[in-house]
């Protein structure tokens, strides 16, 4: 931002501020209500980050993502009043609260009102606020998709599949079958439009979109590896979807460049940032030895042990097109020869403070996939509660 020169530097720090601490709050809520009031905390001082430029575009991308996200979460509200009502208690409680609460039909109301409130998930078909909030600067870009408002969606999905509803229940009504073949859709389709996007930005977020459901079809495969690769997901692709966003920010700082089809040759002239975003890509890809490959294995053993062999389906053809949208970026940067700047401008590297953040968050990746206890310790400790050490 400082880099850029950007106008408002001092709202923009403080919505950043009060989102990460809402994010945070969110993590910490106890119920259901703190959940709530957390989620909406995130939506108000996100919404000025999204019409930080303050152009027609922007205003245009903001109005989007406050429609949507205020609009869907009436949905939330009111499944948490029906909780309340039925339950008697808004409180988590480790497999569940609802169990025997009601009949199978307000329950699996319950359960469809909660999927449809948390729009942050981005799942198909209330997903289109994602891209088109690329409009706001890429650091905002990066605290959407890899740390606040789109994680805050799965991380209360999660909450309710885990902590609400609990895996019994939700194998009782047949629930995690039907999410997981509802998510899958997601995955496949946001890949196939990624591959369309030339805006670079733009491809990143329609891969947010895909890999987000990995997130909600890990829970919902409601056996112990896949729930603990639904939960790893959230970090794992935090760690290498926010390198890809720093790159995109690197390279637009340094070059002004938006698009894929701009990118020829821009590895040789920023090999640290093209290097950085090749590690990110294989970790999002799913590729060994990175952080993203981890939660993939699990999910993977996940749908061996539910013994549905067409979400193992679902999952390799998602990685395959994972693939197919992030490589040519990376060849294209190291193996194509540049392309002629109209202006005649000659760029390097974006400055230290730019390039350094996006290499530790790179070098992450790798590192995790050496380490990784413990996130996965952590999941495993989230599995154990809710089954009584099974």
């Amino acid at each position: 931002m400082r880099s850029l020169e950007e106008h408002s530097q001092t709202r923009y720090f403080a919505c950043f501020a009060i989102a990460i601490s809402a994010t945070i709050g969110v993590a910490f809520a106890a119920n259901l209500f703190t959940l709530y009031l957390f989620y909406e905390i995130i939506t108000v001082s996100t919404y000025p980050l999204v019409a930080h430029k303050e152009t027609e575009e922007a205003y245009a991308g903001a109005w989007k993502y406050w429609v949507y996200l205020m609009g869907t979460s009436i949905f939330q509200l009111s499944g948490l009043l029906l909780v309340y009502v039925y339950a008697g208690t808004l409180e988590f409680s480790p497999g569940g609260i609802l169990e025997g609460t009601a009949s199978p039909t307000i329950l699996t109301v319950i359960y469809v009102l909660y999927l449809a409130g948390f729009a942050k998930a981005a799942m198909m078909p209330l997903h289109s606020w994602l891209p088109s909030a690329m409009v706001a600067p890429t650091p905002v870009s990066a605290l959407l998709h890899a740390v606040a408002v789109v994680k805050a969606g799965v991380f209360c999905i999660l909450r309710i599949i885990f902590f609400v509803f609990g895996p019994d229940l939700l194998q009782d009504l047949n629930l995690g079958l039907y999410t997981a073949y509802f998510v899958s859709f997601t995955i496949i389709v946001a890949s196939i439009f990624a591959l369309t996007q030339d805006n670079l930005k733009r491809r990143l977020a329609y891969s947010t979109v895909g890999q987000l459901s990995y997130v909600i079809l890990g829970a919902a495969l409601l056996t112990s590896s896949g729930m603990v690769g639904g939960i790893m997901q959230i970090a794992m692709h935090a760690f290498g979807k926010i390198t890809l966003f720093f790159c995109a920010g690197a390279i637009y700082v340094a070059s002004h460049k938006t698009n894929v089809s701009e990118l020829s040759g821009i590895g040789r002239k920023m090999p640290f940032t093209m290097f950085a975003f090749t590690l990110g890509a294989m970790s999002v890809i799913g590729i060994p030895p990175f952080a993203g490959f981890l939660s993939k294995w699990y999910l993977a053993l996940g749908t061996i042990e539910a013994g549905n062999l067409m979400l193992l389906v679902i999952l390799f053809t998602s990685s395959l097109l994972n693939a197919a949208y992030f490589l040519p970026i990376v060849y294209k940067a190291f193996f194509e020869e540049p392309t002629e700047d109209p202006h005649g401008e000659e760029f390097g590297e974006a400055p230290t403070f730019v390039v350094v953040p996006l290499m530790i968050t790179a070098l992450g990746t790798f590192i995790i996939f050496l380490y990784p206890d413990l996130f996965v310790d952590l999941a495993r400790m989230v599995v154990v509660a809710m089954t009584g050490g099974g």
